[in-house]
């Protein structure tokens, strides 16, 4: 269920991408960034649910763009980046909310099911990065936001790909930081909590997310607008001075030793 967003940030006449827009954070993030004045071009692999998302967004008043890409995929990524440039001029930033998720134990971790959380989760922020690299602006700042997760901090049984990715993601933001910041182009990242979005529930029951709960001092799981207000600020005018930070929007959880 889609909640309400009732805050906003000026990013009137910006153009971003980002992945994993059909459903979830990625959704509810597309519907902020339009709410605040931008224009989105959101890009999954799921046709049917990224253009039904768009159609959503659009009957909202919202300037979208549906993109249908595997953005594990560098030639896809950049095919879909350069569409929305095409359309629209440039690219002022893009936010990897896209990820392919399986938990599972660690004596029947396969090759495919590595590689492509590996391909979505890790190698998908660094085609962003060239995307960016090749379509912003240059008199113009940019952003780059990636998604990192608590589970590369705190260690949760079964999530060793996971966990392994989303540190990846955690040191790829550090670097890019460093070598994109001279551009003009900020890197940074967040850290969702525990946020019960369809995906999420797939690999996560009700008893994991009691769990999270408990171990949240704020008393409480996230929501998918927590996660889409921190991206909206990242990208915005008021974090101009904010680069190779990761964000930790998560109640709480990753300094509880609860």
């Amino acid at each position: 269920m889609q909640t309400e967003l009732t805050m906003s940030f000026d990013l009137s006449g910006k153009v971003f991408l980002l992945t994993g827009g059909a459903r979830g954070i990625g959704r509810a993030t597309a519907q902020l960034l339009c709410d605040s004045g931008a224009t989105v071009g959101i890009a999954d692999i799921d046709a049917a649910a990224v253009h039904g998302a768009a159609e959503a967004i659009r009957a909202r008043g919202g300037s979208v763009h549906a993109l249908t890409a595997d953005v594990g995929t560098r030639d896809a990524f950049l095919l879909a980046a350069a569409d929305l440039a095409g359309r629209y001029g440039r690219i002022d930033g893009i936010v990897n909310a896209a990820m392919w998720i399986r938990y599972e134990p660690v004596a029947e971790v396969r090759e495919d099911t590595f590689e492509r959380m590996l391909d979505v989760g890790l190698k998908a922020p660094l085609w962003a990065a060239q995307a960016l690299l090749a379509h912003r602006d240059a008199s113009r700042p940019a952003s780059l936001v990636n998604f990192t997760s608590p589970a590369a901090e705190l260690g949760y049984a079964k999530t060793a790909v996971y966990a392994a990715v989303k540190g990846g993601v955690h040191s790829l933001t550090r670097t890019l930081a460093v070598e994109l910041g001279p551009s003009g182009i900020r890197v940074n990242a967040i850290t969702p909590g525990a946020v019960p979005t369809p995906g999420a529930r797939a690999v996560v029951d009700e008893a994991g997310y009691e769990l999270r709960r408990r171990r949240t001092p704020l008393g409480r799981l996230g929501r998918e607008e927590d996660i889409a207000a921190a991206v909206a600020f990242l990208l915005s005018t008021e974090a101009d001075f904010i680069n190779g930070a990761t964000l930790h929007v998560d109640g709480g959880i990753s300094v509880s030793a609860g």
